[in-house]
């Protein structure tokens, strides 16, 4: 009987928190990392726009989700667990909740729930390992990272439900490559679909009937730091981890919905870094002050964010903006 890391590794289970990390990699350093306590992590953060895949596998399939978590612990010898659970869930999830953690209390896992106020940076890891610790929800200097010191300095293997979920799939042998990908916008069936992980953009709206039948664009990756692809495009790219497809057509106001994207950009920002909070500010400021997009103006501000950021929050703005502007508007 192989090691159920090997397991993981032949399954090849990645991270679909949209990193894509191998799991038997996180896995194997927090298994041989130094320290008596160990932490495994469930974050349910979801705070992105048109995102909320997890909420669909929390739903559907809680049980499961808890069933890899506690696999997890058991593998990395985890001295207890949490499940962090963005707290607009915590009405319609907290009874289920209660049980899986009495349940799996009885058989040995210290779990625990942490309702976290949404926000899009504690989708970040280690911003929510602070936020654990009661300390302002901003990211870490990295390294060292979590699997070599996370919650209080410990240990810690950190997994998005959607992982754990595969994961013990992986263990009763019914894991069979599909990933979830939550299509929206202006289509007929918004919703939440478990496809082939190798499935082109297109293949997703195809198999999900949402193709409209007007020119449209889509956002993969999320309804703020996805990259934008013309319908052309749809039918090259592989969706890969993306959490979400939001579908847009052709004739959409751009202005409206660069500033959606920066509105979001800038309400989210930490604040810890200051290409992030003052780029963020000026770049929202610049286009509502203009009738026009001020697309050159913008540029220098966007080579900042994406070059001098300190976390992946502020390096994502450019994607958007920049890929909406190449591939849907055409240099225009």
């Amino acid at each position: 009987m192989p090691d159920f890391i090997e397991r993981l590794r032949d399954a090849k289970i990645i991270g679909r928190g949209g990193a894509e990390y191998p799991a038997h990699l996180k896995w194997t350093a927090v298994k041989h990392a130094k320290g008596r306590y160990k932490t495994v992590i469930a974050n349910a953060s979801e705070r992105e726009p048109d995102v909320f895949k997890d909420f669909h596998v929390l739903h559907k399939h809680l049980e499961d989700v808890f069933k890899g978590m506690m696999l997890a612990m058991e593998t990395v010898s985890a001295f207890e667990g949490i499940f962090n659970l963005n707290a607009e869930y915590e009405s319609k999830l907290k009874p289920r909740f209660d049980a899986c953690i009495a349940d799996a209390a009885k058989n040995g896992f210290k779990i625990r729930l942490f309702e976290e106020f949404p926000s899009y940076i504690g989708g970040e890891e280690t911003a929510l390992l602070n936020a654990f610790e009661g300390k302002r929800c901003e990211p870490r200097m990295k390294p060292p990272y979590p699997t070599e010191s996370g919650y209080r300095g410990r240990p810690t293997l950190i997994h998005n439900v959607e992982t754990l979920y595969d994961i013990s799939r992986v263990a009763d042998g019914t894991y069979d490559g599909k990933r979830y990908f939550a299509v929206s916008g202006v289509v007929p069936n918004i919703g939440t679909y478990h496809l082939p992980a190798t499935s082109t953009v297109w293949e997703v709206l195809e198999s999900s009937k949402n193709i409209p039948a007007e020119p449209f664009f889509v956002q993969v990756g999320g309804g703020a730091s996805g990259v934008v692809l013309n319908s052309d495009q749809t039918k090259k790219e592989v969706a890969h981890g993306a959490a979400a497809i939001i579908v847009h057509l052709q004739s959409e106001e751009p202005r409206s919905l660069i500033l959606q994207w920066l509105e979001f950009y800038h309400h989210e920002s930490c604040g810890k870094c200051t290409p992030c909070r003052e780029g963020t500010y000026q770049l929202l400021r610049m286009v509502e002050e203009h009738q026009e997009i001020p697309w050159k103006r913008m540029e220098p501000i966007l080579e900042v964010l994406e070059q001098t950021s300190f976390c992946a929050l502020g390096r994502s703005v450019p994607v958007p903006i920049r890929s909406y502007f190449s591939n849907v508007l055409h240099g225009k």
